[in-house]
């Protein structure tokens, strides 16, 4: 912003107002992941993604405090999963991974024809060193 007499500077500098809100417990000041709210009717907390803006009766928390909330007694906890965010890899799919590098590095073996030419791919269009040009398949 400029006026007559040039660039106007802010008077006090601000360390209180932050683009990345924050986690509302007391004396934590790491970025909010998750927002808590509360359905009193059914007795459930809620505890899903972070919402998009701020919520006067819900409250924004840190990694650290959304996995360690617990309800008052007789409450039930429902967390929500961020359908949006990636998911982490189970050992299972890290296994069907390593399964599937294994089976494509191994080398396909063919059936010679007579005469020491290979079988012939009936998908296989024309050939270049390790590259095979195929065809498309039919709908």
């Amino acid at each position: 912003m400029e006026s007559r007499r040039g660039p106007v500077k802010s008077a006090v500098p601000s360390n209180v107002v932050s683009p990345v809100r924050r986690c509302s417990r007391t004396a934590c000041g790491r970025p909010a992941v998750a927002t808590l709210t509360y359905v009193y009717a059914d007795s459930t907390a809620v505890l899903g993604p972070l919402a998009t803006y701020a919520e006067p009766h819900c409250y924004d928390l840190c990694a650290e405090h959304s996995e360690r909330l617990t309800a008052p007694r007789g409450w039930e906890v429902v967390r929500l999963t961020d359908a949006s965010a990636p998911a982490r890899p189970s050992g299972d799919d890290l296994e069907a991974l390593a399964n599937a590098v294994r089976e494509a590095a191994r080398p396909q073996e063919r059936a010679a024809e007579p005469g020491g030419a290979r079988a012939a791919d009936p998908a296989e269009v024309g050939r270049r060193g390790h590259l095979r040009v195929l065809r498309s398949p039919e709908p």
